[in-house]
């Protein structure tokens, strides 16, 4: 599933082939999206110019001049790809947005979980994005915000890196390798966790997260960028898909179990 690494590096493989540029048409193959796709989304885009490409949590956003914005989830499999000229469809070829230039814009959805939504009065406005927390990377991510937030709850501290009301993009890959860095156990209660520990805990989430990105984000099975590469981080994976492997530190067997239903991996030496 793409995450924030993989949709960063999508929104800067897309953004110097589309900002700038007018949608001369748009084609919807299928609009049975994880939500549908408005039956006006050709209308609300047809003549209108792409200002910027912008990312907010796991949400591309598409701003366009005359105000509005469009949003585009990835989902489980989605991907985007800038074509130099329009090319036969393949199954999963879903959307396409057409430029006077000649290019066009694909969305592809194997899986069809990802979106396509108009934001009429701004992506800020817009209900998926009104309730996220602050960005990994950003300011508003630090050690007593994320104390703060753990404060007398009990669930796993893996799990509250993962609340997007929290803070957004730490998926479960980087969750487990922030945690690794960290030296903290990913089932350690979050509210039981010092200043000094979320210090390390922040810091490996940035780390993580911006080697990541600098990788073009992680492929396991068919996540590629806008310029139709792989992302590399896979290869730079310290616990996660480890599991009973050595250690890199240690050289003890990676533990796995589960937290929240998702795969977890950690070492019990040298996180406690």
């Amino acid at each position: 599933m793409p995450e924030l690494p993989e949709v960063e590096t999508t929104r800067r493989g897309i953004a110097p082939w589309v900002v700038a540029h007018r949608i001369s048409d748009v084609i919807v193959r299928d609009g049975r999206l994880r939500w549908p796709v408005s039956r006006t989304l050709r209308a609300q885009l047809r003549n209108r110019t792409v200002v910027a490409v912008e990312r907010r949590a796991k949400y591309l956003i598409l701003r366009l001049d005359e105000g509005g914005d469009l949003l585009i989830h990835l989902g489980m499999s989605g991907r985007l790809c800038v074509l130099p000229e329009p090319r036969t469809p393949g199954a999963h070829d879903h959307i396409d947005l057409r430029f006077e230039c000649g290019q066009v814009l694909r969305f592809t959805d194997p899986r069809r979980f990802g979106a396509v939504l108009l934001a009429s009065h701004g992506a800020e406005q817009h209900p998926r994005l009104q309730k996220l927390g602050p960005e990994p990377l950003g300011p508003d991510f630090d050690a007593a915000y994320l104390a703060g937030r753990a404060r007398r709850r009990k669930l796993s501290v893996k799990q509250l890196l993962m609340d997007a009301q929290v803070v957004v993009g730490v998926g479960n890959i980087y969750a487990n390798e922030a945690l690794f860095l960290a030296g903290v156990r990913p089932a350690r209660p979050a509210g039981r966790i010092t200043l000094a520990r979320y210090e390390r805990i922040v810091g490996g989430v940035r780390q993580t997260l911006t080697q990541a990105i600098e990788a073009g984000g992680t492929t396991f099975r068919d996540f590629v960028g806008g310029d139709g590469q792989p992302g590399y981080f896979a290869q730079s994976l310290t616990v996660y898909g480890r599991q009973g492997m050595p250690c890199v530190r240690c050289a003890r067997p990676l533990r796995n179990s589960r937290l929240g239903g998702r795969a977890t991996v950690f070492c019990i030496s040298c996180q406690k």
